[in-house]
């Protein structure tokens, strides 16, 4: 029954209008299926704008906390492409693996997809993840100076 809800959650998903229908699917497939854990389980969702403002490359807010379990969205504001890269000395110890495992459609080690359409969504659930500091920037516009800092509570 359970799978058949999700398949069926999916589908709607996929045919619904408002934000893409890959982010919700992104976000519906980083709560486990078989497990009983959707994204309606975890805790908080924060935004995060990707933005190109008076000629600069943001994230807004640049500095976040959040607590485990908690969702980030990342928002193409403008700008765009954007994407989410950690960078691997500027995590706690054990993130990598977690990250990695946690981030839908990656393009390589700690590297989020990019998202290219104007208010397209990047979401990451942030369960299990050993609390600490987090350094990441859009690899795109990194040299532009587009980094940013999320630190992670128990």
């Amino acid at each position: 029954m359970r799978h058949w809800f999700a398949a069926t959650a999916l589908f709607a998903l996929a045919c619904g209008a408002g934000e893409s229908a890959q982010s919700k699917m992104a976000v519906a497939s980083l709560g486990g299926m078989g497990g009983g854990d959707d994204a309606s389980t975890h805790g908080a969702v924060h935004t995060v704008d990707m933005v190109l403002e008076d000629g600069k490359y943001l994230f807004k807010p640049a500095q976040l906390v959040i607590k485990v379990g908690d969702t980030v969205r990342w928002v193409n504001v403008s700008g765009g492409p954007h994407n989410v890269q950690f960078h691997g000395d500027q995590i706690p110890t054990g993130a990598a693996e977690v990250l990695n495992t946690s981030m839908p459609n990656r393009m390589g080690n700690l590297s989020g997809k990019l998202i290219i359409q104007p208010n397209e969504t990047y979401e990451i659930v942030f369960a299990n993840a050993p609390t600490g500091n987090y350094g990441y920037t859009c690899t795109p516009h990194e040299l532009l100076g587009m980094n940013a800092t999320l630190t992670i509570e128990p």
